[in-house]
């Protein structure tokens, strides 16, 4: 389903549907986050070089040009030690060609780790990304972390005079691992994350590890069910209790 190929080129249909998924959410007032992933697999459909990012980059600006309701990861989980990996100085290439399109895109690259605090000088001052993606442990521990570990980055991001919101777009979730959280494990890394001054935090959700072809894959795989006809009783009354909070 991805909406380039390992060349950086459009893949149709998903390209223009791609276009018509950012309309839709414009119109109800709903932000979109477009990632990009290094690596290899059976389709053949990941980007693999520096100079086929930067076509998939160019022609995605190019295509969403009319909306500002999405925001450009450059590299999910990019410091992972696999395909996936892009260098800091290639980011900062890549996230160059983005501004130079359209200066007033938010452009990050999510991190599969905890941020170390050389790396957060890196994507602070050669990179300049807009706003940091920590991608979270996902275990019990993490929940009772997060707070910490929000005030931790922001303290070093004021120590070095450059202050970026702190965006938690990949935490926990359910499927992935023996520890399956539940409603109030959600709810309360939420209001942990609230409480260290993180500016965005993510209900994550995806495949089912374990299960024939991990049904159900949740957000990973919309062709057959809607989202929410995938999702478990935990993760439906976390969103409620969610909606509930922010209507207060």
């Amino acid at each position: 389903m991805s909406v380039v190929d390992a060349n950086g080129n459009p893949r149709e249909p998903f390209f223009t549907k791609l276009k018509w998924l950012v309309s839709a959410c414009d119109r109800k007032g709903i932000i979109v986050d477009i990632t990009f992933t290094r690596g290899k697999d059976e389709t053949g459909a990941r980007l693999q070089t520096l100079d086929s990012h930067r076509r998939a980059v160019e022609a995605i600006i190019k295509l969403l040009s009319p909306y500002h309701n999405w925001y450009l990861d450059l590299a999910n989980e990019r410091d992972v030690r696999d395909d996936r990996f892009v260098s800091f100085e290639e980011l900062k290439q890549l996230r160059e060609t983005a501004k130079k399109m359209n200066s007033g895109l938010l452009v990050t690259a999510s991190a599969g780790n905890d941020i170390s605090r050389d790396d957060l000088r890196e994507y602070l001052q050669t990179v300049h990304v807009d706003f940091i993606c920590p991608h979270r442990p996902r275990n019990s521990a993490s929940i009772g972390q997060t707070e910490a570990k929000t005030l931790e980055y922001l303290t070093w991001m004021k120590e070095s005079g450059n202050i970026v919101p702190v965006h938690y777009q990949e935490p926990f979730r359910r499927g992935y691992t023996d520890w399956q959280p539940d409603a109030e494990d959600f709810i309360r890394d939420l209001l942990n994350a609230k409480a260290g001054g993180a500016a965005g935090w993510c209900l994550h959700n995806g495949g089912q590890r374990g299960q024939p072809d991990e049904i159900p894959r949740r957000s990973f795989d919309m062709r057959e069910k809607r989202l929410f006809d995938q999702l478990d009783n935990d993760e439906l009354k976390a969103i409620e209790t969610i909606q509930k909070m922010l209507k207060k």
